[in-house]
């Protein structure tokens, strides 16, 4: 009780619109599926990944990317409440409507600030990408299929994976594994068979932002938040260095 109090009152120390930089979000209550609804949310999860990779390897590059990533996402949409019976608001899709005003203004100041730190800082290998494939093919090509994968990312290894591994083994050992699985799982494979001067970097930088992304769901409870930061990362930097699956 006294720990609760405490964190109340150094939230109310901060404007709202400050909070969500420092992570306190009003807490959330824990995940209210039974553990045998969790057991068939990892099931879920891992059907959809071996979709995911039957799917690269088999119908890609023959299916484009514009259509192969929505209907992923799609899939694992469908799977949370008809596999394991979960609805989606409780993996944290809760509508516009019911966020707190922290919530509605750490999103909307991290989108903004995105979006015009990533032109920015990436605008070199950008104008070289839209230089060779053309504004509008790269968009719908590139920017728009890995909006999709960076939120199919969340919502398979957050919403799915972290939440249930929190709810059995709580949050310091459920946010370290699934980043874990996150990081050197199948998501990540191909960097096993690159030279260590670019695997090493890559890896350790995915696990530190993994891991943000972790804490910062875990904190909010709040699944569009890290999927929307996410996507929007990804697209960007995918954009700037062509697609890597």
């Amino acid at each position: 009780m006294g720990h609760e109090s405490s964190l109340i009152a150094s939230q109310h120390r901060w404007s709202p619109h400050l909070r969500g930089h420092l992570l306190l979000f009003d807490r959330r209550p824990a995940p209210a599926h039974s553990p045998n609804a969790g057991l068939r949310l990892l099931l879920a999860g891992g059907v959809v990944e071996a979709v995911r990779l039957a799917a690269v390897r088999w119908l890609y590059p023959g299916t484009p990317l514009w259509l192969l990533m929505p209907t992923l996402l799609g899939l694992g949409l469908l799977v949370v409440p008809g596999i394991a019976g979960v609805k989606l608001s409780q993996l944290g899709f809760r509508p516009w409507r019911d966020w707190t005003t922290t919530e509605k203004s750490y999103f909307c100041q991290v989108i903004g600030i995105a979006n015009v730190v990533f032109p920015i800082v990436l605008a070199a290998p950008l104008r070289n990408r839209i230089a060779q494939a053309g504004m509008a093919w790269s968009l719908w090509n590139v920017f728009v299929p890995y909006l999709f994968f960076g939120f199919y990312q969340e919502l398979v290894y957050r919403g799915m994976v972290q939440s249930e591994l929190v709810r059995r083994w709580g949050a310091p050992i459920g946010i370290f594994v699934a980043n874990v699985l996150y990081t050197f799982g199948p998501l990540h494979w191909y960097y096993f068979a690159s030279r260590a001067t670019l695997a090493v970097p890559m890896l350790a930088s995915i696990f530190v932002i993994g891991l943000f992304f972790g804490v910062l769901y875990e904190r909010s409870g709040n699944l569009w938040i890290v999927a929307v930061f996410h996507a929007i990362g990804n697209a960007y930097i995918v954009w700037s260095v062509g697609p890597m699956l």
